[in-house]
């Protein structure tokens, strides 16, 4: 994970013409951006989604076809309250930015009483120029603290990089003992005739009791 650098030791400011969020809202350091002739300091913020971001989301999901599974842009705008993105500035104080990453969650079912009761991480997807930068981490830490507010028992993903996620502190479990919980996920799947056939690994998070 990179670690973020701060000579002054004070919180970026937030750009003008955009109000915060709630609490997701947060800065990553500027960084440079060695790809373009010129260099260029990108300044990237993580927030809540709105109904303006649901097409630029819908594109980054689509743009990593193997590794994230695909959704409709009607799933998207019906849980667009369950999204956060990264949106990427060249000038810190412009209205309007680049969205460059995206992580939602999502309540798993269950059986009458809720006694374990599980959230899923999902849709964690970044613009293939700005992977290996530290969003995917940022977002991920974002969308972690989001789902303890409600204290679930535990907090599932369904993975091809299970290293990325242990470094959270998820382990690995076998899919049997999360079937009931991603049953309609994986039903709804056209890649794999099977959850057991699908390299996807299952990690879980157990989430302090307070």
């Amino acid at each position: 994970m990179e670690k973020k650098h701060n000579p002054e030791g004070k919180r970026p400011a937030q750009p003008s013409g955009r109000r915060a969020r709630n609490d997701a809202y947060m800065h990553i350091p500027a960084k440079e951006d060695k790809s373009q002739t010129m260099k260029a300091t990108i300044a990237t913020t993580i927030r809540n989604a709105g109904f303006e971001d649901a097409g630029a989301i819908y594109a980054l999901i689509k743009e990593h076809p193997r590794e994230v599974v695909p959704r409709a842009i009607s799933d998207i705008v019906q849980n667009i309250d369950r999204f956060l993105v990264c949106e990427a500035r060249a000038c810190p104080s412009s209205a309007r930015g680049r969205i460059i990453g995206t992580a939602a969650w999502q309540i798993l079912p269950e059986i009458g009483k809720a006694l374990n009761p599980s959230i899923e991480i999902k849709s964690v997807a970044i613009s293939g120029h700005y992977q290996h930068k530290g969003i995917g981490s940022a977002l991920v830490k974002a969308i972690i603290k989001r789902i303890k507010r409600f204290h679930p028992a535990q907090i599932v993903v369904l993975t091809f990089t299970p290293a990325f996620f242990r470094q959270f502190g998820f382990n690995e479990v076998a899919k049997e003992t999360l079937m009931h919980k991603l049953y309609m996920g994986c039903i709804n799947c056209t890649k794999y005739d099977s959850p057991f056939t699908c390299p996807e690994v299952a990690m879980t998070l157990a989430v302090e009791k307070k």
